[in-house]
């Protein structure tokens, strides 16, 4: 068994204009929040070419109205995200043909430590990989 690999290459980040359209306006996205940040995720058929799990770190500027504030909140979740990250790639790999697109917002206006940041987002990742495992079994059952 490999170990996993703690990178975030440039194909596991949303950059497109209509793959962040999709994931808001598509209708069949989900979401739920883990205080200070809320993870908006949608799962849906891909080809093949892209990485199973692609993620968007947005910080809203009413919250912080100082660009250095605002990076360095998605900095911190984009790093928690690829400490922790391995978690919830085996289990959108185990759906075939599936990709996952998660949006991390944040909602507050304050700072917060790394490792609140942290153990947020591994909360929310969690809670993501049960919401999705269960159409696993239904896939099974048919």
């Amino acid at each position: 068994m490999e170990s996993p690999r703690y990178t975030l290459s440039k194909e596991e980040r949303i950059c497109s204009k209509l793959q962040i359209e999709r994931l808001f306006n598509g209708g069949c996205s989900h979401s739920m929040a883990a205080f200070p940040i809320r993870a908006v995720y949608l799962l849906e058929e891909t080809n093949g070419q892209q990485a199973p799990v692609s993620i968007l770190a947005s910080v809203p500027k009413r919250c912080f109205k100082r660009a250095v504030k605002r990076n360095r909140v998605k900095r911190q979740v984009r790093e928690a995200y690829r400490l922790n990250k391995h978690s919830i790639i085996n289990k959108v790999q185990a759906h075939e043909g599936k990709s996952l697109m998660v949006a991390f917002i944040y909602l507050d206006n304050q700072l917060h430590d790394s490792k609140e940041i942290e153990s947020k987002v591994k909360g929310l990742l969690t809670r993501i990989g049960e919401k999705i495992s269960p159409s696993v079994k239904e896939v099974v059952a048919e």
